[in-house]
């Protein structure tokens, strides 16, 4: 399919997923990297009362606060 084509199937805001090779879809900058970190036994069950009290596990309650204080951070600086 040339790219006029494709283009026109979009702009008529079609779904054009089935047109596209996603098997080598890349994400930049949210390749996942593991790292341990340790926390006092306060902070873990004061974590885990949080995600528990929202839903969700502790490793996404500090993924989601380290998120917003990053973005704290850098964008107050700009």
């Amino acid at each position: 399919m040339k790219a006029k084509e494709l283009d026109k199937i979009f702009d008529n805001g079609e779904d054009i997923t089935n047109h596209l090779d996603l098997s080598t879809k890349k994400r930049p900058g949210l390749k996942q990297r593991r790292v341990n970190v340790d926390f006092p036994d306060w902070m873990i069950g004061t974590l885990d009362r949080e995600a528990s009290r929202i839903g969700v596990t502790r490793e996404s309650i500090i993924k989601v606060w380290i998120a917003e204080r990053i973005k704290e951070e850098v964008g107050g600086s700009s």
